[in-house]
């Protein structure tokens, strides 16, 4: 008996996993069945030939925070991770995650430590698309120097810039494709190329980039040897990209550090509440243990912050 009530916090844990399992893939599997009952319908009212609008999961929410000058920051935000996340699938997802997180905290840890669980996964939301939006500029900075190399060969070729362009954003990979594609879209509609380029700028911005796109920048608008200046370029590419490289397997330990300090202290409060069953309960049902609780979680994330900003090395 005695064991069993040992067990009963896991068994608790469990289950409720389990239920949040079991509604995630109900949620889904109801919200794809609408999905193909509408466009089942579509398909059936629409004519041959005619084109069919795909059905948007969420698309009524979507809509109202795109009215939002925060939803179209988000919208921004997004389309620069080159997720397919919709600003509305966004923020079902976070309701959904600090919920679940609230709900979890309350049992596993005790009701006082809903709200930080809360507070955390909307971090942990927000810090997924910083990281999404960072990991994707790293990899189109490492195709720079492929991307100048092509840009250099098509106008030594006699192509002009624009045509340059689009050549490049047909034969390099995602990222840079898919952005050279849309500031070859710009260029299309009649965009200049100071325009079109500065917009790709501030959607990826890095120091790597703002070299390049001030050297085609420069060279369209008062002449000179392009080829020439490309070519320079694409050896200081190189050699930025190595040191990145190095730096960045250099600073590894200390960047797992950041988060395995937290991890150890939230590890100790399971491991106490393990030990001594309903401490945490009654550590946060007095004022002064919820003030030690928070002050211990600010030493924590100030902690966090210094480490992160420690390791953090601009090349």
């Amino acid at each position: 008996m005695n064991a069993l009530r040992d067990q009963l916090p896991l068994i608790v844990i469990g289950v409720t996993l389990l239920a949040c399992v079991l509604g995630v893939w109900g949620v889904h599997s109801w919200t794809r069945g609408r999905a193909q009952r509408a466009a089942l319908l579509e398909r059936l009212a629409t004519e041959p030939g005619e084109p069919r609008a795909r059905v948007i999961p969420f698309a009524r929410l979507d809509r109202s925070v795109r009215r939002t000058l925060w939803g179209r920051r988000l919208a921004a935000n997004l389309a620069a991770t080159g997720t397919a996340l919709t600003p509305g699938q966004f923020v079902a997802a976070v309701i959904g995650l600090v919920v679940g997180a609230w709900a979890v905290a309350v049992l596993v840890f005790a009701p006082f430590f809903g709200p930080i669980a809360a507070l955390l996964a909307l971090w942990v939301a927000y810090s997924f698309l910083s990281w999404r939006r960072r990991m994707r500029t790293e990899k189109f900075i490492s195709q720079l120097p492929e991307l100048a190399r092509v840009l250099a060969n098509a106008t030594q070729a006699g192509l002009a810039l624009r045509t340059a362009v689009s050549m490049a954003a047909e034969e390099l990979e995602a990222p840079a494709g898919e952005e050279l594609r849309k500031v070859s879209d710009a260029l299309a509609v009649g965009h200049s190329i100071e325009d079109a380029l500065g917009e790709l700028r501030d959607r990826l911005p890095s120091r790597e980039l703002v070299v390049l796109v001030s050297t085609l920048v420069l060279s369209s608008r008062a002449g000179g040897s392009l080829v020439e200046s490309l070519r320079n370029l694409t050896v200081t590419l190189e050699e930025r990209k190595e040191t990145r490289r190095e730096v960045r397997t250099q600073m590894s330990q200390v960047t797992v550090t950041a988060y395995a300090v937290p991890a150890i202290g939230i590890g100790s409060l399971l491991l106490l509440d393990q030990i001594m069953p309903g401490s945490l309960a009654a550590m946060t049902g007095s004022t002064a243990g919820r003030i030690a609780v928070l002050v211990s979680l600010a030493l924590y994330v100030v902690g966090f912050a210094m480490i992160r900003r420690m390791s953090r090395i601009d090349v």
